[in-house]
């Protein structure tokens, strides 16, 4: 069995007997990350087998490794947006995403009878969806150089569609329920976010339905 310099100096600062105690650890990390998002490591140490090496290998000390990103097939509700090219963007890890629908209603208080209460609801009409969008982007190593840790290419794909001016296209199983084909996005945010690896969103859209305001006339 090998050490990397990490699991020295903590078998250093916490005791020799720290070191028999390795596998353990890592089988607590195991359970651990399957039940936190993003995953906190419960120690410093490589999580994965360990095995014989070289002394060349043993000096070196490898990056933690962060969860790869949830196939479309393992996310209950996965979330995509069409770009320009026509291709679907899978959002690597699944958003939490809140719907909220209301009825516009013009009412109208007018004289009534004796007896009679409430107001004159003249018309109605099913406002547009609200829709929050939050998440997370994650690199595939914990800790590093910005430019190998830091989810890059999912942060600029996404920024993309924040700022783009026009309708959205969205593919969702909640979405598909309402009726809900594309979005507009009025406000977005990236929260400080702790992790070298790691940055959330926030995105706050409303439904965008199709419609006709030329209505054909019958002479």
């Amino acid at each position: 069995m090998s050490y990397s310099n990490t699991d020295i100096l903590y078998a250093s600062l916490l005791g020799s007997k720290v070191a028999e105690q390795i596998p353990r650890f890592t089988e607590v990390e195991n359970v651990l990350m399957k039940h936190v998002l993003p995953p906190i490591k419960f120690l410093p140490l490589n999580n994965q087998e360990f095995v014989e090496a070289s002394a060349k290998d043993t000096l070196k000390v490898e990056l933690w490794k962060a969860d790869n990103p949830t196939a479309e097939g393992g996310q209950f509700f996965p979330l995509s947006f069409m770009g320009d090219d026509g291709k679907w963007f899978l959002l690597p890890y699944e958003p939490m995403i809140n719907i909220q629908g209301k009825n516009t209603i013009v009412r109208r208080n007018v004289a009534k009878a004796k007896g009679m209460v409430g107001s004159i609801k003249e018309r109605w009409n099913r406002a547009d969806y609200e829709i929050t969008i939050t998440g997370v982007l994650i690199g595939s190593i914990m800790t590093g150089d910005v430019g190998e840790c830091f989810p890059k290419k999912d942060f600029e794909r996404l920024r993309h569609f924040m700022e783009s001016a026009k309708t959205i296209g969205v593919l969702c199983p909640p979405f598909e329920l309402l009726g809900i084909n594309k979005i507009v996005i009025e406000d977005f945010s990236f929260p400080f976010t702790k992790g070298e690896n790691v940055q959330a969103y926030e995105i706050k859209a409303y439904s965008d339905h199709p419609y006709d305001l030329l209505m054909p006339v019958k002479y």
